[in-house]
């Protein structure tokens, strides 16, 4: 008999999936690197930290619900999420902050993605706020053209809230000033948020594709993906609040309607085989307002609908 009559304490998940851990850009080694960056340009003094911050441990700390063990079979996928290859996925931890130089962490941000992309790695971003793919997309400057397709409620085409031009109702009007992004999608839009006519103005002088959710819903994903050329470099960026709200409600704005689980999973799954998937992030998730984790979980499931089809696409097989 043995003598021991415990089993030790539970252990929660520090990194996501519990894969390796590394900090040091110089020492970054992997396939696909995942990278929380908390931190926003603020709106407002209250603005500085928020519970968004906090939604990078959030989401790690879901992921074994996302998906119990490496080895488990996903049916979202068709197979285990690594597919018996030998793929390195590495967490790259949290962007450092500064409070007394507000503008540190998108530069450190930007830094670190650059790092990413020469190592050959596809970053998997989780924010913050909507503010955070501004210092991501310009560490792609030499990997354009990139075809933004951005999943929201609302447009983020403002030009500046209170002075700042890099928060989280601007990162869409500052994609379309970089020289690398070039055609923008924009799907789920719905009820009303920041924009005025004049930002609607500026989308469709742009060229923008404006998708709202009626016409979503009326057409499906798959047409919504038939609209987006073959053959690009695709950049991803997911808004909480574009979701479907009984899927995602930790979110500051809910609306309702909005893009279901089923059809993000398409659209990953289509672009994937379309082109090429450069980089994606998931942001705007409060983790206070969550509901039993399910906003975490589905953030999960969505990263690894991307790590698996990625995988089965071949996209690190040369490496």
């Amino acid at each position: 008999m043995s003598s021991t009559l415990t089993n030790p304490p539970r252990r929660e998940l520090q990194s996501f999936l519990d894969f390796p851990i590394c900090t040091d850009i110089d020492q970054l080694d992997g396939h696909i690197g995942i990278l929380g960056i908390p931190y926003g340009d603020p709106y407002s003094i209250d603005e500085v930290t928020n519970d968004q911050t906090n939604a990078p441990t959030w989401v790690r700390r879901y992921t074994e619900r996302a998906l119990r063990q490496l080895e488990r079979w996903d049916f979202d996928i068709g197979g285990p999420l690594l597919g018996g290859k030998d793929i390195k996925v590495v967490d790259c931890g949290d962007v450092k902050a500064n409070p007394r130089d507000l503008d540190l962490h998108y530069r450190n941000a930007e830094a670190v993605v650059r790092a990413m992309l020469a190592k050959g790695m596809l970053p998997i971003i989780i924010g913050g706020d909507h503010g955070i793919p501004i210092p991501v997309l310009r560490a792609y400057d030499d990997q354009g053209p990139i075809t933004l397709v951005h999943i929201d409620a609302h447009l983020d085409w403002r030009d500046h809230v209170n002075g700042a031009r890099g928060g989280y109702s601007s990162p869409i009007r500052r994609a379309a000033e970089m020289d690398h992004v070039g055609q923008i999608f924009q799907i789920g839009l719905r009820s009303a948020g920041s924009a005025r006519p004049e930002e609607v103005e500026a989308a469709q002088a742009y060229g923008a594709v404006l998708i709202p959710d009626v016409e979503l819903q009326d057409v499906g994903m798959k047409a919504v993906l038939d609209r987006i050329p073959d053959g690009g470099r695709y950049y991803l960026t997911i808004d909480a609040d574009g979701m479907d709200p009984t899927i995602m409600p930790a979110v500051n704005g809910p609306a309702p309607g909005g893009v279901t689980y089923p059809q993000i999973r398409t659209l990953i799954h289509g672009l994937v085989k379309k082109g090429r998937v450069v980089g994606m992030d998931i942001v705007e998730i409060t983790p206070k307002k969550d509901v039993n984790g399910i906003t975490a979980i589905t953030a999960g499931r969505i990263i690894c609908n991307l790590i698996g089809k990625t995988i089965q696409a071949g996209y690190f097989d040369a490496k």
